[in-house]
């Protein structure tokens, strides 16, 4: 099982793990997915969500630019690509489950495909009864 493999290494610290043996034991979704959290290496700020399959992630890795797995179009998509908004990749984590990723990069331009720095613009305000749309 995916999970006891992830459980078993709490008391592997500081060992190299073949990548991969890890990367087979991701706890993909059943379309082969797994989420991808995105955060600016230097300011840590979390600039989007998006998916990967096992080759886009793989791609990622050997070429250090975010490569995802576009649901809505069902292709590869690197970032980028058409927009000139880049992420080059810093670090690449993975959770203490296996079903989550968390990438730090190097961010070059909009993070989001409105055009602004994130994704995560819309703000529940202190009360709890609206959304603040945060200005770009």
């Amino acid at each position: 099982m995916k999970r006891d493999f992830f459980i078993h290494l709490e008391d592997k610290n500081n060992q190299q793990l073949p990548l991969d043996d890890v990367i087979d034991q991701l706890a993909f979704d059943s379309q082969g997915l797994i989420p991808v959290i995105v955060q600016d290496a230097t300011s840590k700020q979390v600039l989007m969500f998006a998916w990967m399959n096992k080759a886009t992630l793989i791609q990622t890795i050997q070429t250090k630019r975010m490569t995802y797995w576009s649901r809505s179009r069902q292709q590869i998509w690197i970032k980028g690509e058409t927009s000139g908004h880049t992420q080059h990749v810093k670090s690449i984590s993975f959770d203490c489950d296996g079903d989550a990723i968390l990438c730090l990069v190097d961010q070059v331009g909009a993070a989001c495909h409105t055009g602004r720095t994130d994704c995560f613009y819309l703000h529940v305000n202190k009360a709890g009864d609206s959304v603040k749309v945060a200005e770009t």
